[in-house]
């Protein structure tokens, strides 16, 4: 089994914050990422796929098609961004790291494990700062 990771990079703002809490309670847990004017993030997504390499090219998936399938699916959807207002697959949903990781590969399975290639998604690894990140199996 060989495994390909691509990573793309895109910057989205959102805001923690738990509806049912008051104020002082979201701010406790947290912090500044309850700020109700929002914030935002650089992220950084890797995208692991798992397969055998083809015998007449030694791929498992042609790393640039890896690339454009990211763009075209999750990239262009997100880029700034607002996750809570803007972003259809989060709509109603946390915007965690956590939840935000399964959302990407909820998004992406689809598109690349259409049974063509053999390859199998593996891991989404969502990094939101250089101190905290998130991945995802599955």
């Amino acid at each position: 089994m060989v495994y390909l990771t691509r990573i793309e990079h895109f910057n989205a703002a959102h805001r923690l914050h738990n509806p049912g809490w008051s104020d002082a309670e979201n701010k406790d847990v947290f912090g500044k990422c309850a700020n109700e004017n929002w914030h935002g993030h650089n992220y950084e997504l890797h995208v692991t796929i798992k397969g055998e390499p083809h015998p007449q090219t030694g791929f498992i998936y042609n790393a640039k098609t890896l690339g454009d399938l990211i763009k075209e699916v999750i990239v262009e959807r997100v880029d700034h961004r607002n996750l809570n207002l803007d972003v259809d697959f989060m709509k109603g949903k946390f915007t965690s790291a956590e939840n935000f990781a399964i959302g990407i590969w909820n998004e992406l399975r689809p598109h690349i494990e259409t049974g063509k290639d053999n390859v199998k998604l593996h891991c989404i690894k969502l990094v939101e700062t250089r101190s905290i990140y998130v991945e995802y199996f599955g």
